[in-house]
């Protein structure tokens, strides 16, 4: 299946001053998938070292960090050759090896023509919490994320809606002919979601059931990982924050507040079991802007947040929605449509590259996401449905004058100006082509 970060991973093998690569993400979201099929199109021979699968292969770092010693090891336990230049190198589940870790400083210094790459399923959650020597200077870092709406349509074959909307005028109405079939598009990315499994399942059968048994399996694995990998004493809290995601995130005010997860929980009893979940790349954190200048990074409240899931699907499955509530708009999807929303342009921006915040000024307006600009920063507006009337959109453009925002709804695309502010309205299954726009 199309992703776009093969793009990416073509960058880094042609930049002369490259250095080995950790790949990072959620589970499952087709880490491996991508990086052996990147190896297989672009290199002469492709090499996997699987720490998970094959734990005796761990021995080879135990000795020293002479890399041309533990290629030529590797070279001889696979049976392939491993020249650089024309190998990849795949160091798969990486976090099962902390040595083959601290190794990746001595590739980048004595052996940088080879190509290499690393990854692990909770290779954040092992980097933070397993004491691993990381090589701080000595590696190049992606992260993979479940596949975003534009890549869900190339899978479900819309390639061609894509194509034709990609470079689309911003005072050009988006006749029927495309709008209607693109909604339809949307309504099941919001009951499939981008877990590859699922976009799978879904492309080759249509069955909303299949789909919703691959998620749940999806959904029981990640609650193994807890009590696989996390500290025992955290399980238990673990559990409680991913019960309470949902529900906070469909409140009015979804700030995560720490003691609805279980009333006389504070912060302090709570943080280590949230911050092991946004570690594992199973749920976001977005935080906090009250004072938005470039860079918003400077100005971040990190201790004020809301939480967002990893997934769309994920979260419909998660939050008790059948398919047939989505598609009619009507039932339990009432009550969650707004969080929803947020949730799928939350996921749609970091899939993109953006570092998204929200921001408050104290309780009369809130925006539901400002991103850093070139110039300026960026405001975002959602609105789950056609309305696009936006109080708190116009309160932070009458303030601050930015350049450009965005309101983003299921209304057509437009241009007009809110106060000063050159304000597009873009409709949520374009989300993915913001940058167009900026």
């Amino acid at each position: 299946m199309y992703r776009e970060i093969i793009k990416d991973l073509i960058k880094w093998k042609n930049n002369n001053r490259r250095k080995p690569l950790i790949l990072t993400g959620v589970r499952q979201c087709g880490k491996t998938y991508i990086v052996e099929e990147f190896g297989r199109n672009n290199f002469s021979n492709l090499v996997v070292v699987n720490f998970e699968q094959d734990r005796s292969v761990s021995a080879l770092f135990d000795y020293d960090f002479d890399v041309n010693r533990i290629v030529t090891e590797i070279s001889r336990l696979k049976k392939a050759d491993i020249i650089p230049g024309q190998t990849l190198l795949f160091f798969d589940e990486i976090q099962e090896c902390p040595k083959a870790v601290t190794a990746l400083k001595y590739f980048c210094e004595d052996l940088r023509g080879l190509h290499l790459i690393a990854a692990g399923s909770l290779l954040g959650v092992a980097l933070t919490h397993k004491n691993i020597s990381f090589p701080v200077g000595k590696v190049n870092r992606m992260q993979l994320y479940p596949m975003n709406f534009k890549e869900f349509a190339i899978a479900c074959g819309e390639e061609n809606f894509i194509q034709t909307l990609s470079d689309w005028p911003f005072d050009r109405e988006i006749p029927d002919l495309y709008s209607v079939p693109m909604k339809k598009l949307l309504d099941d990315y919001y009951i499939v979601g981008g877990m590859p499994e699922a976009v799978k399942v879904w492309s080759e059968t249509h069955d909303y059931d299949e789909v919703t048994d691959v998620q749940n399996e999806i959904l029981n694995d990640y609650e193994s990982d807890f009590a696989k990998h996390a500290p025992l004493s955290e399980v238990p809290k673990i559990k409680m924050i991913w019960n309470s995601v949902p529900v906070q995130l469909a409140r009015e005010n979804n700030k995560f507040v720490f003691s609805h997860v279980k009333e006389g929980k504070r912060s302090a009893d709570l943080e280590d079991a949230l911050e092991w979940l946004i570690d594992a790349g199973i749920i976001y954190k977005l935080c906090l802007v009250e004072k938005p200048e470039l860079p918003l990074s400077g100005f971040a409240n990190y201790s004020y947040f809301k939480v967002y899931l990893c997934d769309l699907g994920l979260l419909r499955v998660r939050s008790g929605l059948s398919p047939k509530t989505i598609i009619n708009g009507s039932g339990s999807f009432i009550r969650y449509k707004g969080a929803m929303a947020e949730n799928f342009v939350y996921e749609e921006l970091v899939s993109i590259g953006k570092s998204p915040y929200f921001w408050r000024s104290g309780n009369t307006a809130e925006l539901d996401f400002i991103y850093d600009g070139d110039d300026s920063v960026v405001p975002v507006e959602v609105k789950a449905a056609d309305n696009t009337q936006a109080k708190s959109y116009r309160i932070f453009c009458k303030k601050y004058s930015p350049q450009t925002g965005f309101k983003i709804s299921r209304k057509n695309i437009a241009e007009n100006f809110c106060e000063n502010t050159r304000t597009i309205n873009l409709p949520m299954y374009m989300t993915w082509n913001i940058k167009r726009y900026e």
